[in-house]
């Protein structure tokens, strides 16, 4: 499915279902009182207690005055529209954490809804009612998610499932009467969908109750009717249609062969549904199958044969005759109108260049289309199309710690060749008015299933124009949104051909003369942290210094100790490592097997609590690395997850990140310096 989408769940009051077997619980938040850590020397950072640091240096002040402003930036993202399109519900921060808040008219007020500790970042209204919000929050990072229902006349939040089993994926229906979500609740491993009354939420009954990972997706109109997806793999996915009284399911999806799902909405008349897949297709294609013609037996027609990128994402104007269309083309978000009844494809032109997530019509307003847009030089924004006249009008407008934002880099797409034919799409962020040759940071996307697009990055931007440094963000083999193909090229153990793409950026760079091959960096997150690894262990001579946050260092122990829920996802990417032919090949292509060859400085930041790449994976690469290496920084935040999203540990990550980069690349040399005119 759509990698937008995450998996979540509820549980089941005991008297509405069989005893459920014991739930997987939410990792705890480290006590920062106890030691958290088996690295020697780390200790809490003065004045942030939940952030362990061990040989990471005081940043200084004039590092941390210059970056202050930068560290300020906010986005706003769309999570609803009110039934008449006056209210958006968005998510956006305005003190540590992103909350909810409300805006009632473009360029408003944004009026804060949720006060917590915690981020949230997912919610919808109520239809009928926009009073009434359900969101998503976990605790710490740890993405054990629970679902809560927020009054907005009283202000009070009221927590709806059990607080320890996983969650995600809420849904509510049209007519304003069905919640439905995901949940781990009957044995900790497997996600079930579960529905529930609104008018009495907590009475939830499981409406699947199958091995593997399962989410609801969309409601008919009459709210009869759920769209479920089953996902063993970002490439293999099935989708259903359940009848929400009996729990019947019929198929959709042939028997067959696999394919992704990126997007799937119910036609009007709730006898077809709009799918978007790549089943049939390279690429994402988008198709109306006829319910009574389900499951398929034969490709249906693609709507969208015409257009050689992915469909992203699907909106459906609540009068049936307009679907918005969503492409991904080379990173850039194109939208398009389907006229349901002609079947013609209208591109909307008036939308502002760059990348849009979150496309939705409000339920009673099919003149009015909201989003999100952003772009390399802005952060994220919200929207909305008059599909009438067809003029776009922003909501909001996210501030740069008043910094001019036209001072800011445009990132350059470009292509560079690798081996096995494969040319590698990437973005590079040169500094403006550089002379001579300026060093370089490799920036690595997750996933592996993830795609770098050109969205405003205080990472990039900062590198550029304040250290004078390129940053380049490639999308290497393995990457979304260049067709299944390319996508499918390291999965299990083709992902050791994949290192190549390594050494062909390394190439890349050093076939510019604007770039300093002697002077790389490499930094990234989740695969990316495994990429970081990976490139330092594996072209030793080429880098200088890495930045691994929450990386994997060994793939065998990575899939033997991720969350129950996600690890058979994760072995349909990365290979069964109970299979001795496929372990031997992560063994060899881990990074932890090759510290010996490590020669660049290395930086680890990890959280306590991350369920995906757990903190041993991070542990055991920075005290192999000690071995011979002593002076490798490591950063561990107790409350924090696969990632870092409270304000105060992010900036000290950043600043610390930018701090360690600048010692060991330096500043750019003048022409005279490296010989050239």
């Amino acid at each position: 499915m759509n990698p937008g989408l995450l998996p979540l769940v509820v549980s089941l009051l005991a008297a509405q279902a069989p005893a459920p077997a014991p739930a997987a619980q939410a990792p705890k938040a480290q006590a920062s009182a106890s030691k958290p850590s088996q690295v020697p020397g780390i200790a809490p950072l003065p004045g942030q207690p939940n952030l362990w640091v061990s040989n990471v240096p005081t940043v200084p002040e004039a590092l941390r005055q210059r970056m202050e402003q930068y560290l300020e930036a906010r986005s706003a993202a769309l999570l609803d529209t009110s039934d008449d399109g006056k209210q958006l519900l968005i998510t956006t921060r305005f003190a540590d954490t992103n909350q909810l808040h409300l805006v009632e008219m473009p360029m408003g007020a944004r009026t804060q809804l949720t006060f917590a500790r915690e981020p949230i970042n997912r919610a919808l209204f109520q239809p009928g009612d926009s009073n009434v919000i359900y969101f998503l929050q976990d605790k710490g990072g740890g993405e054990f998610f629970q679902v809560f229902r927020l009054d907005r006349r009283t202000g009070r939040s009221e927590l709806l499932t059990d607080g320890k089993s996983r969650h995600s994926d809420v849904k509510v229906s049209q007519d304003g009467r069905w919640l439905a979500y995901g949940g781990t609740g009957r044995n900790g491993k497997d996600t079930d969908v579960y529905v529930a009354p609104t008018a009495q939420p907590r009475q939830a009954r499981r409406l699947t109750e199958l091995e593997g990972s399962w989410a609801p997706i969309a409601f008919s109109n009459d709210g009869a009717k759920l769209l479920v997806a089953q996902e063993r793999a970002v490439d293999d996915a099935d989708l259903y249609v359940v009848d929400v009284a009996s729990g019947a399911r019929q198929r959709i999806t042939p028997q067959e062969g696999k394919g992704g799902i990126t997007s799937v909405v119910f036609a009007h008349d709730g006898k077809s549904v709009y799918l978007a897949t790549d089943r049939y297709s390279d690429f994402a294609e988008l198709y109306r199958v006829d319910l009574d013609k389900a499951p398929l037996t034969a490709a249906p027609e693609s709507l969208t044969k015409a257009v050689k990128w992915n469909v992203t994402d699907l909106a459906l104007s609540p009068d049936g005759r307009k679907l918005a269309v969503a492409f991904n083309e080379d990173g850039f978000t194109k939208v398009s109108l389907l006229d349901t009844r002609t079947k013609a494809l209208a591109p909307l032109d008036s939308l502002p260049k760059g990348v849009a997530f979150g496309i939705s019509f409000p339920l009673k307003r099919s003149d009015l289309l909201a989003l999100t847009v952003g772009d390399a030089k802005s952060p994220m924004d919200v929207w909305t199309v008059d599909l009438k006249s067809r003029k776009p009008t922003r909501w909001t407008r996210s501030e740069v710690g008043g910094l001019d934002t036209n001072t800011f880099v445009e990132p350059v797409l470009v292509r560079y060749p690798s081996t096995d034919g494969v040319q590698v799409p990437a973005f590079l962020y040169l500094p403006r008015g550089a002379t001579g040759k300026v060093p370089v940071i490799v920036s690595f996307h997750g996933g592996p299933e993830g795609q770098s697009l050109p969205l405003f990055s205080t990472f990039a931007q900062f590198a550029t124009t304040e250290l004078g440094m390129a940053v380049l963000v490639p999308n290497v083999r393995g990457s979304e949104g260049y067709g299944k193909a390319y996508r499918a090229m390291d999965d299990g153990v083709k992902r050791e051909q994949s290192l190549a793409d390594i050494g062909a950026t390394l190439d890349f760079i050093a076939s510019r003369k604007e770039l300093d091959a002697s002077r790389v960096g490499v930094s990234g997150g989740s695969y990316g942290g495994y990429m970081t690894l990976a490139s330092v262990a594996f072209y030793p001579e080429r880098f200088k210094a890495a930045v691994d946050v929450v990386g994997i260092s060994s793939l065998p122990s990575f899939l033997e100790n991720t969350q129950a829920y996600r690890r058979d996802l994760r072995r349909a990417e990365y290979g069964d490592e109970r299979d001795p032919a496929v372990r031997k090949v992560q063994e060899r292509i881990s990074p932890l097997g090759s510290v010996a060859r490590i020669r660049a400085a290395l930086y680890v930041q990890q959280g306590a609590n991350d369920p995906r790449v757990p903190q041993s994976e991070a542990e055991q690469i920075v005290q192999a690395v000690r071995q011979r290496s002593p002076d490798v920084w490591y950063m561990l935040a107790t409350d924090e997850g696969h990632g870092f999203q409270k304000k105060a540990n992010r900036d000290s990550a950043q600043m610390t990140t930018m701090m360690f980069f600048e010692k060991h690349l330096g500043a750019p040399r003048s022409p005279e310096a490296t010989g050239t005119k």
